[in-house]
């Protein structure tokens, strides 16, 4: 019993020792180095530039675009068996494809996450354009008793019509979270990039609430860091007690998805918000996010997957523009689990067990629109939109299986030429619509907005 005791005590001073340690401090390099090592990985290919003047520019010509031209089966088992009914899918397919997402491109969910206390700051009545709007500004503490060296504090603002006859759907918004017309002016020195973007999500923001919606913005940067240097800290850090992490710990993207949820926790708590019908919604590295949001958290209605690219809605077998290199250099692998590096050096693309239709199969049946700009008005060529149509064609047999409608073209991803521009094919669950904006989803938000209105009969 003494041996036990004696045992018990040396655990116990062990952990608060541990609990006492400041995180572990790393750039960004050398945590990418420390993956690799993980992975006995000694070089990666370089991920080509946007440049093309550059020796090692991105490819653009259609004809060498598609070096690995099948993609995974998204209605064939593993064991080479078809998906033929509802049932197969939902307990045989399905977990395969998230347990292959999971470990080899997003990363896991740790297995005992911290709890979120959500509260209330401020809340205040506002004018949004001519929409009369409650504002209310919350905090979502995490639990941090396990390692009080990190503290992370999830930041949104709810804006909810002032005079709505009931509860009312919404669409929570990857950005930062801030009052839409606070009593105290922006600060003179506010960054003119995002005063702009600012300015445009307040117009996309009237625009929702005068169709009778509510929205959310949820501050990315207050759940996870952007940066590789950051892995250390922000809820992955958190729940490695500051360590680094292992090849398939959870990346960025995964994380803002995860905190996306914990925000859907506390609207599910509003009466004023119908939680049966909240949304996600984000653009370019916020698109990928909002995507895998959807696809992994079943809870969510419906998504607005704006210019996502690769690691979103663009498929990673590609060769075009943006590559798996690109998410695989020190500047961006952060997004991903550590496994994903793999595939920038010894193996390829056609070595990834799943592909960018199988992220967009996962959302079914529910509302996924893709929306892209145009590379004119700078929503890049870098981004592949070919490529994510491919994607969301690929994607539609699943929808069908489930009796949803997808596009309503046919599945064959390789012949399907891409609607043109302002033409959006908007009749079933699944939708694509290219505006003639830029890296954007604003001119789509009203589209958006018609087409899940039909769908959930308002």
């Amino acid at each position: 019993m003494r041996h036990k005791l004696s045992l018990f005590f040396i655990f116990t001073l062990a952990t608060r020792a541990v609990a006492q340690q400041p995180p572990a401090t790393f750039t960004a390099e050398q945590d990418h180095q420390n993956m690799m090592e993980q992975l006995g990985i000694q070089i990666l290919r370089p991920g080509p530039r946007a440049d093309a003047a550059a020796v090692n520019h991105a490819n653009y010509d259609e004809s060498l675009a598609n070096p690995y031209p099948v993609l995974p089966d998204v209605l064939t088992l593993k064991n080479g068996k078809p998906v033929t009914t509802a049932e197969q899918w939902w307990t045989l397919r399905r977990p395969e494809i998230v347990e292959d997402m999971e470990r080899e491109v997003y990363g896991r969910l740790p297995r005992d996450l911290p709890t979120v206390t959500w509260s209330v700051q401020s809340s205040e009545r506002e004018l949004v354009g001519r929409a009369a709007v409650i504002a209310k500004q919350l905090v979502g503490h995490v639990d941090n008793a396990s390692y009080p060296a990190i503290a992370v504090d999830i930041a949104m603002t709810v804006v909810l019509p002032a005079d709505a006859k009931g509860p009312v759907p919404l669409l929570i918004r990857f950005g930062r979270s801030a009052l839409p017309a606070p009593s105290q002016p922006p600060p003179e020195n506010l960054d003119q990039r995002y005063a702009a973007l600012r300015a445009l999500l307040l117009k996309t923001g009237e625009e929702l609430l005068q169709n009778g919606w509510g929205y959310a913005m949820i501050d990315p940067g207050s759940i996870q860091a952007d940066n590789g240097a950051g892995l250390t800290r922000g809820i992955i850090g958190l729940v490695n007690i500051g360590h680094f992490r292992k090849p398939d710990d959870w990346g960025a993207l995964r994380a803002w998805a995860w905190g996306a949820a914990r925000g859907l926790d506390y609207l599910e708590t509003d009466p004023a918000v119908d939680a049966r019908h909240v949304g996600i919604e984000g653009v370019s590295r916020y698109g990928k996010a909002a995507l895998v949001t959807l696809a992994l958290e079943p809870r969510f209605f419906m998504g607005l997957i704006g210019s996502s690219g690769k690691g979103g809605a663009t498929l990673h077998r590609r060769s075009f523009g943006e590559a798996v290199e690109t998410l695989t250099g020190a500047g961006e692998y952060h997004w991903m689990a550590g496994n994903y590096l793999k595939y920038g050096g010894p193996q390829t693309a056609a070595d990834l067990p799943v592909d960018a239709h199988e992220l967009i199969a996962l959302c079914a049946p529910r509302l996924t629109f893709i929306s892209y700009g145009v590379p004119e008005q700078g929503d890049a060529r870098w981004l592949d939109h070919r490529g994510s149509y491919m994607a969301a064609v690929a994607a539609g047999p699943v929808f069908k299986l489930l009796g949803a409608k997808d596009l309503g073209v046919s599945n064959d991803y390789r012949t399907e030429t891409m609607p043109p521009v302002n033409v959006g094919l908007l009749d079933g669950r699944l939708a694509w619509r290219q505006h003639d904006g830029g890296h954007t989803d604003a001119p789509n938000v009203q589209y958006f907005l018609k087409w899940a209105d039909r769908f959930m009969g308002r």
